[in-house]
Parts: structure tokens; C-alpha cells; sequence
């Protein structure tokens, strides 16, 4: 096993490179979304420190663009191709297996179905860059030092963990999958009820200033305090949305939590779930109407 090639790199480096950067991309997501959320969220698909797209990614595009390491133009347009072009495929299939999106560019500027994005695809472009300059001769160290029979018994062991783990986090994939058409419904009900109360508060809030938001800017070119109105308003109103999809999500975490664990992180980690479902949704109603 371990003496098959690809590109003349055998099994064993090829694995071991994998899983590093498997747990590297789960780091990188992990802790950028953990400081941005203020709280601890696991962005891996399995419960263990991996996510298993930054793995194929790397191995992909360096695979691909080995020969050409030495020209960085090639490299970096290379890598945005490449990684891009997983990103696209991998989102479909995922969408199309679970009825799910585990990302959304919706978003983002000049992005395409919300799978992928321009900026994501230029960051993709340096991060290839940043592999083949600085990355990889450092995974590679890492995998010299020790000996190779005992990093054949970590992999044995970490494929065993990682298959385990895997069955388990798509069983709770393929039950959520079944569990939101029913999931939806209530989620829009729920939305519907929060949004009322929001509504309730912005014209309470509209009251207690003695204006509206429309006054305001029908009669914002005539006096000039109006401005600085109308900016304190639509600050009290955000603040009131940001309340709204807080309890909303909440909601959605609670309703995660009846179905077990791994559905409960699914929902915390990936807060677009719902949209792969109304992708497919619209999908199945415009082939049935053809």
C-alpha cells in the first residue's frame, strides 16, 4: 500500500500530508470563526480537528502544479483555479447529498450561487503560494521526523478514528436531511412570530422619537438636525434585527439539540444549513414544472 505513488510521492507522505492539513484548515476555520463569533465553534464535518476540503485542497493543487513551482504567476493563478474548482464541485455534491450548504457566499461580492466567491478564490490563489514557499517544506520536516513505521502506526490509527467519526457525523448529515422539511416550517413560523415583535418594537421606538423613518427622510433635505436623527434611529432598529436573528438562532439551536449532538454543532457551526434545502426545493419544483 504504502509503496503506490502518484507523481512519484508514495502513500505514506501523501496520507501524512493530508491529515496535517486537514487539521491546519481546522485550525485556521476554527479559530477565525471562534474569535469572530466570541465563542467555540468546531468548523470541522466530523467531530475530530479535521476538515477534510483543506486536505484534498492541498493535496490537489499541489499535485497538480508540482511541476510548475518555481513560476509564481502560474502557481498563484494555478491555485485559483484549482481550489476554486474543488470548492464549486464539492459544495454541489454536498448540497445535492444532504440537501444542505456547508458555506454561503450569498453575501459576498461578485460571488456565484453563493458557493464561491472572488475574494475567496484570490485568497486561494496566495494560500497556494504560501504552500509551496512556506508550507509545505515545513508539513515536510514535520513528517522527517520521526520514523516512517511509526507514522504508518498513527495513520492506521487516525483512519480508523477518522472513518468511525465520519459514519457518524453524515448518519446525523442524512437525518437532518430528513429532518428539515418539518425543521423549516417551524423555523419560518418562529421567523414570522420574531419579526412581528420586532416590527412592534421599531414603531414603539418610531413613537417614543416623535417621527418615522419615512418623515425623516421626506423632510431630511429641509432641516438640518434630521440627519443625525434618521442615523440614531437606524441604529436603534439594527440593534432591534441583530436581537431578532440572535432569539432566531438560538431557536434553531434548540430545535438542533432534540436530534443529538452532532446535529446541534451542525446548526451552531453552519448557520446556512436550510439554504442547500431551498436550493433543492426550488431545483425538484422547476424540473416538475417543466
Amino acid at each position: 500500500m504504502w509503496s503506490l505513488t502518484i507523481r512519484g510521492i508514495d502513500m505514506y507522505h501523501l496520507v501524512s500530508w493530508f491529515f496535517i492539513y486537514s487539521f491546519l484548515g481546522w485550525l485556521w476555520e476554527t479559530c477565525y470563526v471562534s474569535a469572530k463569533e466570541g465563542e467555540w465553534v468546531n468548523r470541522g464535518f466530523i467531530n475530530g480537528p479535521f476538515c477534510t476540503i483543506y486536505g484534498c485542497g492541498a493535496l490537489a493543487v499541489y499535485l497538480v502544479l508540482y511541476p510548475f513551482q518555481e513560476n509564481l504567476l502560474i502557481l498563484y493563478f494555478g491555485g485559483v483555479i484549482v481550489a476554486t474548482a474543488l470548492e464549486y464541485v464539492t459544495a454541489v455534491l454536498m448540497e445535492n447529498i444532504f440537501h444542505t450548504s456547508w458555506w454561503d457566499y450569498s453575501d459576498k461580492k461578485f460571488n456565484f450561487q453563493g458557493r464561491i466567491c472572488l475574494g475567496a478564490s484570490v485568497g486561494w490563489g496566495f494560500f497556494t503560494v504560501g504552500l509551496f514557499k512556506i508550507l509545505h517544506p515545513a508539513v515536510e520536516k514535520i513528517v522527517a521526523l520521526y520514523p516512517q513505521r511509526v507514522g504508518e502506526i498513527v495513520i492506521y490509527v487516525i483512519v480508523v478514528v477518522y472513518a468511525v467519526d465520519f459514519c457518524f457525523s453524515a448518519a446525523a448529515a442524512f437525518h437532518l436531511r430528513d429532518r428539515i422539511p418539518a425543521w423549516e416550517q417551524a423555523l419560518e413560523q418562529m421567523q414570522g412570530e420574531l419579526l412581528l415583535k420586532g416590527r412592534q418594537k421599531m414603531d414603539a421606538l418610531e413613537e417614543s422619537m416623535g417621527v418615522t423613518r419615512q418623515a425623516l427622510k421626506e423632510k431630511i433635505s429641509l432641516k438640518p438636525d434630521y440627519p443625525a436623527v434618521l442615523v440614531e434611529l437606524e441604529k436603534k432598529r439594527a440593534a432591534i434585527m441583530a436581537d431578532v436573528n440572535k432569539e432566531l438562532r438560538k431557536y434553531k439551536e434548540s430545535m438542533a439539540g432534540k436530534f443529538g449532538h452532532n446535529i446541534k454543532r451542525f446548526v451552531k457551526s453552519y448557520p446556512n444549513l436550510n439554504r442547500g434545502y431551498k436550493l433543492h426545493r426550488k431545483e425538484r419544483q422547476e424540473h416538475e414544472t417543466k
